[in-house]
């Protein structure tokens, strides 16, 4: 790899670290401006800090010149003397967005010097700074005041070990313990223990380490922030030193410089008695209480292991090549199933035992590759924040966004393809759902307004849930701009729920104005086609005066899924086995005992459709069928088929534009012996 290629991915690496940072930068903002505290403006600092050293280290100088003014108000922040506040908040949150323009390519110098003066001037002499009017709710005045303790000095034991590669990316390690040095008083030692002999030295590797222990008033986050740069490619730990201990013992510090190898320590010692075997026999503690201590020894240790184990294991790597890695294993998976075929043909033994095998690893490489793609779709709750704090601002309204489920885990590329649509069904609760404060305190309710986002698993789905509680959708009003725009005709008769669906027709809308937030009737159609497109189902509900609920239901992966394999006639199908609950056989006598279509089910009755009949498939059905029930939409509904094959891991491939709108039918997938089956998509085959 040429300088050039490496210093393109080495700035790219950068690009994509960057949007990291910015969320941050954004998440620490909206928290402050809730709830200002010492930490998240500590947090906030960090990301700035980095964002504007690493910018200048891959030549976004321009991107480093502009963050300094910002880090330089925010450092006086963080000592107490600037109040966070909302204006302040909004300049911040205008440096982040202008941020990412120039990181985009975007930044316009006219942007950069106002932005400039604003933070340059923010509580210099002649401006005042802002009162306590005008800091946000519960903002302490200080907030990021340092406290008592921290202006004492403290003993902090700081090893820095870089990586051998580290002057490869132009770092100087020795400048960051001098920069370690400039924070007060400092003793350093050089750890030379893993330099090799001359013969075997890379004159372009580091094989040096350094120990600093270092006495200052500085606080943790200050002393991490000198190994910021440098947090991947080195092994950084910071302790405090505790002065009120006893010193270390001699064999601890005799192991720790070299002098005497640990074996040789523990073999001189071994004779001793352990000391609380001492302290037991000497009355000093209980035996009980020496079995306490040590168990409390072990829970830090655990803890310890546990929480390096999790910073070792964290390793960033490019969406393209977990998508490649992710098609992979989807034609790994087809081959083995192929593979199964010839084995269960053959009739060969040793050939099964290699099948099965094969299908074992398989199993385990297809569910860690998927796990891969996993991401939190907390991740994109951050950014609808600022979208509902902004909104609300423009239409001059009080909304409080609550998100639920943080944690529920999405494939990513269906996380980036939802955030469209999520942004639309928002900004349409923001400007049409909530009502303005004296609107709703005329109606007895709160000011503030309330938008929930929830996400949580519901057996094989991801549920995403945006409620409201705003004026709620008048379908009367619906039904008649219906009827205006000739979507509907004057002599049909819709129930509640199907004026409801008309929302998503193309061209609809109630607004009473048009806006530049919404008004048009432009995006719900989009909204069902986008979410549809990602094999989901969108619902709404709403009622007058109290709300409005819209529901949809992903799938947790785009790529395989389980599913069982069924047969009617010569074709095969594919249901969802997270759907599945169980099969039963249905006779010819019970379908004909039965034109409601309703099989007995443990007492109850279970409506089924089949599928030879949905599908048009020709031949004559077998005496005795096969049921599978499935729950869909938490309703029982038995799936009619000739046979049930067995589970398949199903690669999911698209089935293409030509028959995006075949009803009943998701994708379709190839079996080991080539054949074609088609996925059912089990909700528009019931409902």
């Amino acid at each position: 790899m040429s300088m050039d290629q490496r210093a393109a991915l080495h700035r790219q690496a950068f690009v994509d670290e960057a949007v990291d940072l910015l969320a941050e930068w954004e998440t620490c903002m909206l928290a402050l401006e809730q709830s200002p505290d010492a930490q998240t403006v500590d947090r906030l600092f960090r990301a700035v800090h980095t964002l504007k050293g690493a910018g200048g280290m891959f030549g976004f100088e321009d991107l480093a010149a502009f963050l300094h003014h910002a880090e330089t108000l925010l450092d006086r922040v963080r000592a107490g003397e600037v109040a966070v506040s909302r204006p302040l908040v909004d300049l911040f949150l205008a440096c982040r967005d202008h941020a990412a323009a120039i990181l985009d390519g975007r930044g316009d110098a006219g942007v950069t010097q106002g932005l400039v003066d604003q933070l340059a001037a923010w509580g210099a002499p002649g401006q005042s700074l802002p009162g306590p009017a005008q800091r946000s709710s519960g903002a302490a005045p200080s907030a990021a005041a340092p406290t008592p303790a921290e202006e004492q000095p403290r003993l902090w034991r700081i090893r820095f070990r870089p990586q051998e590669n580290i002057f490869r990316t132009g770092l100087d390690p020795a400048s960051l313990v001098e920069e370690l040095m400039g924070l007060g008083s400092a003793q350093v030692v050089l750890l030379g223990d893993a330099v090799p002999p001359l013969s075997a030295l890379d004159p372009e590797s580091c094989a040096l380490a350094w120990e600093v222990l270092l006495t200052t008033t500085a606080a943790e986050p200050t002393i991490r922030d000198v190994f910021i740069f440098v947090e991947g490619d080195a092994e950084v730990r910071v302790e405090p030193v505790p002065v009120e201990d006893a010193p270390p013992r001699l064999g601890e510090l005799l192991a720790r410089r070299g002098d005497a190898a640990p074996e040789a320590i523990e073999a001189a010692l071994a004779h001793r008695k352990p000391v609380g075997e001492v302290l037991v026999e000497a009355g000093v503690v209980a035996p009980a209480q020496v079995e306490a201590a040590l168990a409390e020894q072990r829970s830090i240790k655990q803890l310890k292991d546990a929480s390096a184990a999790a910073e070792a294991a964290t390793v960033r790597v490019p969406a393209a090549k977990l998508d490649a890695l992710v098609d992979l294993v989807g034609e790994l998976v087809t081959a083995q199933a192929r593979l199964s075929q010839v084995a269960m043909e053959q009739g060969s033994g040793a050939l099964s035992a290699v099948a099965e095998e094969m299908e074992r690893l398989t199993d385990a490489l297809r569910d860690t590759s998927l796990s891969l793609r996993m991401l939190p779709i907390g991740s994109t709750f951050a950014r609808f924040r600022r979208l509902v704090r902004d909104l609300s601002t423009e239409l001059g309204k009080d909304i409080a966004l609550v998100t639920v489920g943080e944690d529920t885990e999405l494939d990513k590329t269906m996380l980036e393809r939802l955030g469209d649509p999520l942004v639309h069904l928002l900004r349409n609760s923001v400007d049409h759902g909530i009502e303005p404060p004296h609107e709703r305190q005329r109606q007895g309710k709160p000011a503030q307004g309330t938008i929930r986002l929830v996400a949580e698993h519901a057996g094989g789905e991801v549920v995403l849930t945006i409620e409201d509680d705003g004026r709620g959708i008048d379908v009367e009003r619906v039904r008649a701009k219906a009827l205006e725009k000739g979507i509907i005709s004057a002599d049909v008769t819709l129930s509640h729920e199907e004026c409801l669906q008309l929302i998503f027709a193309p061209g609809l809308s109630t607004a009473q104005k048009v806006s530049n937030v919404s008004g048009r009737g432009v995006g719900m159609d989009v909204v069902k086609r986008n979410i549809e497109a990602l094999r989901g189902r969108i619902s709404i509900a709403s009622t007058l005066g109290q709300g409005t609920t819209i529901t949809i239901r992903l799938p947790l992966t785009l790529a395989i899924i389980d599913g069982l394999l069924v047969r009617v006639q010569d074709a095969f199908f594919v249901l969802p086995l997270a759907a599945v609950e169980e099969c039963v056989e249905l006779t010819a006598e019970a379908k004909a005992a039965s034109s409601a279509r309703l099989i007995a089910l443990r007492g109850d009755l279970v409506p089924y459709v089949e599928v030879r009949q949905v599908f048009g498939v020709p031949g004559t059905p077998p005496p005795i069928e096969q049921a599978v029930i499935v729950r869909v939409l938490d309703r029982l509904v038995g799936v009619v088929v000739d046979a049930v094959v067995g589970e398949h891991q199903t690669v999911i491939k698209s089935l293409g534009r030509v028959f995006q709108h075949v009803r009943g039918v998701s994708g379709a997938t190839i079996l080991g012996d080539g054949t074609i089956a088609l996925i059912v998509d089990l909700a528009a085959l019931v409902l």
